[in-house]
């Protein structure tokens, strides 16, 4: 599986990196740039984009994007709404799941720090699967 990472944070790059592929075995690329992800997500080159929803860095056609802008461009355009998208947040307060995947159109979301490794791969294969077969049932 291939899995495409915005992430700007060093710490946390590495450490989805670590997960995903030493005990997951999937392919992972992170970088900061969302037009390169749209590239590769319209090439079918990424079963799952994970994205930060706090981005400092990442810019796309001129203007600074945090990762709730990115996702709803990726779900708005036809070529990329496919993708199956999970958000990553340090900034997990009470309502804020429902909020960020109401507000971006993700299909998923997970706090940060990753405690749980077992937690986030099984996050990546579900959403894998839905990307795969179409919508899923809605889910807890």
């Amino acid at each position: 599986m291939r899995i495409l990472i915005i992430e700007d944070d060093p710490m946390n790059a590495r450490l989805f990196h670590l997960i995903l592929t030493r005990k997951a075995r999937h392919e992972v690329e992170v970088t900061e740039d969302p037009a390169y992800v749209a590239r590769q997500v319209r090439a079918g080159a990424a079963d799952v984009v994970i994205l930060d929803v706090s981005l400092s860095n990442s810019v796309w056609d001129g203007a600074a994007v945090d990762g709730l802008e990115i996702c709803r461009r990726l779900k708005r355009d036809p070529a990329t709404s496919r993708v199956p998208i999970l958000l990553a947040t340090a900034h997990a307060m009470k309502g804020a799941r429902e909020r960020f995947l109401a507000e971006s159109g993700a299909d998923d979301y997970i706090a940060k720090p990753i405690v749980s490794a077992d937690e986030l791969i099984e996050r990546i294969r579900a959403l894998a699967e839905k990307g795969a077969h179409g919508p899923a049932p809605a889910s807890r």
